[in-house]
């Protein structure tokens, strides 16, 4: 598995309200992973997330920072399951995980004057050998481009413009361009008393690509934008960075908001 991450401010935020966030973990020990590498999960369990913070001052960088920290912290309890092979236990798992992300979200935002409001949405892809479980709130996105060919939207977009899109009632030009397309319906903290992640899974293949990216990055590409530059006509070198490219590509396009993009490549 190679993994590769990037984030930019984007042309008009003066600060980056988004956070990622990469691991490799197992019974014992917890590894932060770079920007980018390449690793195997036969001995240890890998997870990767992205963060979009929301809030007034720094309440977003706060909440989003906070997200990736309580992932780092509660995933890695869980490896004993995954170790013996339980698929149908990953929905309890991660939707125990996203409970707790908003539990803390809420009461530092309760608490505390410049944490108020604070909220964030939550993409994240754990990966154990064949499998790659996913949990899901707002409208940041996980998308799938099987060995096959093609580019599926896993994660369902927790926004009115969303359900429209998924219903037929907007196409992708329609939903990109709607104002209310960036209304969350669903978040983690702020005054949201419940949370329901949308959780899932996908076996992995060989030659599987999974992105994780924020909305910044949806803004300035199509979808047929995204599998073009994550499957070129033309090869790039192995030392290209692809989530730069993605990322460096929609804030030439827009650059409206700020922008993230993980890579994850099965081998």
């Amino acid at each position: 598995m190679k993994w590769f991450g990037w984030t930019d401010r984007g042309k008009v935020r003066k600060n980056n309200e988004d956070s990622f966030l990469g691991l490799r973990f197992d019974a014992r020990e917890v590894q932060h992973l770079g920007k980018y590498g390449e690793s195997s999960v036969a001995n240890s369990d890998m997870a990767f997330a992205v963060c979009d913070g929301m809030g007034g001052a720094l309440a977003g960088e706060y909440a989003s920072r906070i997200a990736v920290e309580k992932i780092t912290k509660l995933l890695p309890r869980s490896f004993h399951h995954s170790a013996s092979g339980f698929q149908s236990g990953f929905s309890d798992v991660l939707t125990e995980l996203y409970t707790q992300v908003h539990r803390a979200l809420a009461y530092l935002g309760s608490s505390y004057d410049e944490c108020r409001g604070m909220e964030t949405t939550m993409s994240l892809c754990w990966f154990t050998p064949g499998w790659m479980y996913f949990g899901h709130v707002g409208d940041s996105r996980i998308y799938y481009l099987p060995a096959s060919g093609g580019i599926k939207q896993l994660s369902e977009d927790d926004t009115y413009v969303g359900w429209l899109f998924r219903n037929g009632k907007l196409n992708e030009r329609e939903a990109r361009t709607h104002p209310r397309r960036n209304v969350l319906q669903k978040s983690l903290g702020g005054n949201n008393q419940f949370v329901d992640p949308q959780v899932g899974a996908v076996g992995c293949e060989p030659g599987d690509i999974f992105l994780l990216c924020t909305d910044g990055l949806t803004d300035g590409l199509y979808d047929s934008a995204l599998l073009d530059l994550l499957r070129p006509a033309t090869p790039v070198g192995p030392e290209v960075n692809p989530a730069q490219r993605l990322v460096d590509a929609s804030v030439l396009a827009s650059g409206r908001d700020n922008t993230t993009a993980l890579v994850i490549q099965i081998g």
